[in-house]
């Protein structure tokens, strides 16, 4: 017991050694030969490993954004200065995964847990950016009574056009997309802006609403007794919680299921992300339910869903395929090394990695048989990229797909799959992910040398198998329906709606023959 309890005080001991380290490392200014070493690490890692790198940029244009870049650090930077400087590069490749990560201070277990029995200030409302604006329009505690469709003018008297501007620049896209941007940079703004001004106990606003202009200061509150017995409760995992794939941070289902009307005709699929978990199950038991019904229509709706797992996805289309399919094409490496550049180790305790040590020779046969080589290309095996037959109980009637600029990654990957073999009507917007593919799959995490900033680099050209658009674009919906801010406001859905009225024409139109 004894030498359980030293282990137990040398793990917290090295954990709060290491928070300390990581925190003054962050604090410390690198000189500028150092920050163009991590430049030039950072290009040529992106040669090795990226297997499309001048997809949608040309290899002269990038070389000359990486000299450039050079060109202007001239003088020490921390390595939140740096990511700012660096970060814009990285995003000119326009590869949607591709992105360094923040260099965020860390936190000890009692200011974490500090924290967590405090409210977020930002957090608390729902955000929609526009150009250069931006606005509230949820305000789930009521807080100061700021009504939803008031724009935010300043915080801390810096005007958050500034801030908008400075982190678009910093969020890739894929290809010439410019769906994605308003969706993705709504949920990263504050990620962005807390890294930059640490996470303060109060901020002041200022707000334009039908035009009167009001100050408000915003305080982080700490949480009642109520509030932290809430959270416990959220946490807790039912069976229910476990088959919709629960999330307690945002209070809300990866995955629902629901009839649209009384007679069961019209159902709804409401994916939020292709986590996997628990995917198998919930897909089972809907279409049982959808099959029983003798439902004829199917609406699907990946808006706002940002990808995820290959598996869920092929095992989806399982349930929508009238004769055998391949989802995507052969994914391509750049060499039959790549996969074993995964960081087996990463982020394991001692224990961790003693046990992953034991297993680390049959991982590396794994990975190593994964790969094969075909005129001339390295290409790795996934069960997407073979012949699936359609389940036994797939759905046979009519599937519209609901898609918008937050549909990214599998969620494009599958709705490019369904546009293309006429197996659906999307409707919506164009996809923020590209209609020809992506690079992800899985990662290798690597470290700039100095700055210590983490760039987690994608290794699989991962594309839908179809005809390929060449368009350098999102998946095109077939009918075009856009939302704008007063239709979120008023909980109006025009997107839904149409395809409810295209449904109520043709019931109309069958009852007169």
């Amino acid at each position: 017991m004894k030498n359980y309890s030293v282990i137990f005080f040398l793990a917290i001991f090295s954990s709060c050694a290491s928070i300390k380290k990581h925190n003054e490392q962050r604090a410390s200014c690198i000189p500028p030969e150092q920050l163009k070493e991590d430049v030039d690490f950072a290009y040529s890692k992106l040669q090795q490993m990226h297997p499309q790198l001048y997809w949608y940029i040309p290899k002269k244009e990038l070389e000359h954004k990486f000299d450039s870049l050079k060109q202007t650090i001239t003088e020490p930077l921390t390595p939140l200065q740096f990511y700012f400087k660096l970060q814009p590069v990285i995003a000119g490749i326009r590869e949607g995964h591709l992105s360094l990560r923040i260099p965020r201070k860390k936190f000890t277990k009692r200011e974490y847990k500090r924290l967590e029995h405090q409210k977020g200030m930002f957090s608390r409302f729902e955000y929609y950016i526009k150009g250069d604006q931006m606005y509230i329009i949820e305000n789930r505690d009521s807080i100061e009574h700021i009504k939803p469709g008031t724009e935010i003018l300043s915080i801390n008297n810096v005007p958050v056009s500034e801030y908008i501007k400075k982190y678009r620049s910093l969020i890739s896209s894929d290809g010439d997309n410019t769906t994605f941007y308003p969706y993705f940079l709504k949920d990263l703004f504050f990620n962005f802006y807390t890294a930059e001004n640490g996470f303060g106990s109060k901020a002041t606003l200022e707000t334009l609403y039908q035009g009167e202009k009001k100050t408000y200061t915003l305080t982080r509150e700490i949480k009642t007794d109520s509030d932290l017995e809430k959270d416990k409760e959220m946490k807790k995992k039912t069976q229910e919680k476990k088959l919709n794939d629960y999330v307690a941070a945002s209070n809300s289902y990866n995955r629902s299921f629901k009839f649209l009307d009384q007679d069961s005709t019209i159902a709804y699929i409401k994916v939020k992300s292709f986590s996997r978990e628990y995917s198998d199950e919930f897909y089972k038991k809907t279409f049982a339910r959808i099959n029983e019904a003798k439902a004829p229509y199917l609406i699907i709706d990946v808006r706002n869903n940002y990808g995820g797992s290959l598996y869920e996805i092929n095992n989806l289309y399982s349930y929508l395929a009238e004769a055998p399919f391949t989802l995507i094409k052969p994914s391509q490496l750049t060499s039959r090394t790549a996969p074993l550049r995964t960081n087996y180790f990463r982020k394991s305790n001692p224990l961790e990695y003693a046990l992953k040590s034991i297993a680390y020779p049959s991982y590396f046969f794994a990975q190593t048989f994964s790969t094969y080589k075909k005129d001339g290309k390295v290409f790795y095996k996934m069960k997407a990229d073979k012949p699936t037959k359609p389940n036994k109980a797939a759905f046979h009637g009519k599937v519209f797909v609901l898609i918008n600029g937050g549909s990214f990654s599998a969620s494009s990957i599958i709705t490019a799959k369904l546009k293309n073999d006429k197996r659906a009507i999307l409707v919506g917007e164009e996809t923020g992910g590209a209609n020809d593919g992506t690079v992800a799959g899985f990662y290798s995490y690597q470290k700039l040398p100095n700055s210590e900033i983490r760039f987690p680099i994608g290794l699989l050209l991962v594309q839908p198998n179809i005809s390929f658009s060449d368009s350098r674009r999102g998946v095109v919906p077939d009918v075009t329906v856009t939302e704008s801010m007063q239709d979120i406001i008023d909980k109006k859905d025009p997107q839904l709606d149409w395809i409810k009225n295209e449904i109520a024409k043709e019931k109309e139109n069958k009852g007169q023959y």
